[in-house]
């Protein structure tokens, strides 16, 4: 038995749409007749493929399209049946049908994308909302696109500042692996055969090399353990809390991190904002967009001081998270009336302090890096040659 998706007209000209299950398309045609149903539109329910990913880029080429054919003059429901023949993203196409169906059945546009989280955040859906009570639908989607594009520049830049020294550190433990597994035992042997006395050095590189190869095993499930460990710890609200303060204490990365925290906080609570979002909407769509419970808790009472009537910088200065020039320039803008212009002024600032605390980042890295290879590796390079040295000298 399939689902099927119909538009028609009943007796009296009006339109429904609706859902029927058949064993074919033939017999859905067939039993709408019978309700004296003039079927003008059916489709096949495609079965929701759970969890199917949909990718930020795919989401704002669909957003700025979306805009363009608004503002052009194009129904709503013709614009999306465009997108979803046209996009690329099978989960992007199935889910864009599935919306065009919910407005045709008389939903808003906001309340058909709140049904597809993984594609639509809260964030999309409430700026939707407010376009469409604002009759601005087509400037805000443009506005989102531009919002979507720089988040995801700025989440980009973080992550690409820590590809370089991942892929130095495994190259490295991968170095250190051949080393202990292959050239290691081949040394020792050799040591064995000359019955000549090692030093400390040579003994404690060996022991590391025998004690990989005996309990390699033990040595990763301890590792599976403290990862799962810490892993499961995250995910309550203690272990969250602590683990994000200590990533915002931490030297150097800590700083990164706290300059992209603030720009997106900023950038997001001023396109909220900006697009007629209540502000208690917006702090709280904000909060949860923060990616730190830090941070997030600090926005959460931002949001109880507003509802009670006081204002936005007082609780976010007690969090300490926020530098006093970000907590200086909201509270100005508060008093303006400017709130979404100032945030706006503060995120592109920050935007510019992410890539200089990043450029920083890699250039502490580097040398940090370089020393711990040449101490780790050289050492038990050096370790293994000393007593080749001493074999030497003795013949000398």
């Amino acid at each position: 038995m399939a689902s099927f998706t119909y538009t028609a007209r009943d007796a009296k000209g009006q339109l429904q749409s609706a859902m029927v299950e058949a064993p074919s398309r033939e017999e859905a045609i067939s039993q709408l007749k019978k309700q004296r149903l003039n079927v003008i539109k059916i489709d096949e329910q495609t079965k929701k493929k759970k969890g199917g990913k949909v990718s930020m880029r795919d989401i704002v080429i669909f957003t700025r399209q979306f805009s363009t054919m608004i503002n052009s003059g194009l129904p709503l429901v013709q614009a999306m049946g465009i997108l979803a023949e046209q996009s690329e993203n099978p989960n992007l196409r199935d889910i864009t049908k599935q919306v065009v169906f919910d407005v045709e059945s008389g939903n808003t546009v906001a309340d058909a994308f709140r049904k597809h989280p993984t594609a639509f955040s809260d964030l999309y859906v409430n700026m939707v909302a407010a376009g469409e009570a604002g009759g601005i639908l087509d400037t805000i989607l443009m506005r989102l696109a531009v919002f979507m594009e720089k988040n995801d520049a700025l989440v980009r830049k973080v992550k690409g500042a820590m590809i370089y020294p991942g892929v130095i550190m495994t190259v490295a433990g991968g170095a250190i692996l051949v080393l202990l597994i292959f050239v290691i035992p081949t040394f020792q042997r050799m040591f064995a055969e000359a019955g000549i006395p090692l030093p400390l050095p040579t003994r404690i590189v060996i022991g590391m090399s025998q004690g990989l190869q005996q309990w390699w095993w033990a040595m990763g499930l301890g590792l599976f353990a403290i990862g799962w460990s810490i892993k499961k710890y995250y995910a309550t609200n203690d272990g969250k809390l602590v683990i994000d303060r200590l990533m915002l204490k931490a030297p150097v990365l800590g700083d990164v991190l706290r300059k992209s925290a603030v720009s997106r906080f900023t950038r997001t609570l001023g396109t909220l904002i900006g697009s007629g979002v209540s502000i208690l909407d917006g702090l709280e769509i904000t909060a949860k967009t923060s990616g730190n419970r830090v941070i997030q808790d600090a926005i959460m009472e931002s949001r109880s001081s507003i509802a009670g009537g006081e204002t936005i910088s007082a609780p976010l200065k007690k969090s300490q998270v926020f530098p006093p020039m970000v907590i200086s320039m909201i509270n100005v803008g508060e008093q303006t009336g400017g709130l979404d212009e100032m945030l706006g002024k503060i995120a592109d600032f920050y935007d510019e302090e992410v890539d200089a605390a990043v450029s920083g980042l890699l250039a502490l890295m580097e040398p940090m890096m370089i020393v711990f290879l040449g101490v780790v590796v050289g050492g038990m390079v050096v370790a293994m040659y000393l007593p080749i040295f001493d074999m030497v000298n003795a013949a000398g």
